[in-house]
């Protein structure tokens, strides 16, 4: 049975390293700077023997170096982790979810944030100062930015990552179950009145907002659409979460 040997080579600096007698280097011979030789192996009185260099030793201290610099730095700079954020949405019977959040996540989360909070959408409508027909334009607005937002998302990050198949899921819930009913019942009908109202005689005198009041269900449509937007500010809310996480 052979056997095997293992030697380790000195640096050159404090010379050669001793070798068995009659060992002969894979080369045929010594080299002639025995310090850069990274591993030799060769036969020796019916056993094997292997000869690992300083450049060996060099390298795999390096390595290790390297894979500790990874793993306690450069990835929590280059790929962080994010906390788990749960958040319970009431809106279209969506339930309690949790989404744990990557980079795409992330980033989707931030860009729908930033159309709903830059919008009208977001915030309370005050009857003494808001138009009905300016809030529905940011609606409209609104959704066709989340619409297109939904469809830019490549369908493999879909596949792959159940968090991100669960807040686009959620987005189209919001589009389908949130907006498009409130629009759906409210948005032409009052429209065609409004511009009617508008080319009455008696209310060229009167402002946006004392014409709008005239809408036969104004109550139960301005009931309609701040129960809307607080659905719509708790989105708003979870999808900050989403995107800065627990702060405030």
């Amino acid at each position: 049975m052979k056997s095997v040997a293992l030697f380790v080579e000195g640096s050159g600096l404090l010379g050669q390293a001793a070798q068995p007698a009659g060992a002969v280097s894979a080369a045929g011979e010594n080299p002639t700077h025995p310090w850069l030789r990274i591993i030799d192996a060769h036969f020796d009185g019916g056993g094997i023997v292997v000869i690992l260099g300083p450049v060996f030793f060099l390298a795999f201290i390096l390595v290790v170096v390297l894979v500790l610099v990874w793993k306690f730095w450069l990835r929590t700079k280059l790929f962080p982790e994010f906390e788990v954020v749960e958040a319970e949405l009431e809106l279209a019977n969506v339930g309690k979810i949790t989404i744990k959040p990557n980079h795409e996540n992330v980033q989707i989360a931030h860009a729908a944030w930033v159309e709903i909070c830059t919008r009208k959408a977001a915030l309370p409508f005050v009857e003494d100062h808001d138009v009905v027909l300016e809030v529905y334009e940011s609606y409209y607005q609104l959704f066709a930015k989340l619409r297109e937002l939904t469809k830019n998302i490549p369908a493999y990050k879909l596949r792959r990552c159940r968090d991100t198949r669960e807040l686009v899921n959620i987005m189209v819930k919001v589009l389908n179950y949130g907006l498009r009913p409130h629009l759906t019942r409210w948005q032409a009908r009052f429209r065609k009145w409004y511009n009617e109202a508008l080319s009455d005689p008696a209310n060229r005198s009167k402002s946006p907002q004392d014409i709008q009041r005239g809408f036969p269900d104004f109550p139960l449509l301005i009931a309609d659409l701040k129960a809307l937007q607080t659905d719509i500010v708790t989105y708003s809310e979870f999808l900050r979460q989403i995107a800065q996480g627990n702060l405030t």
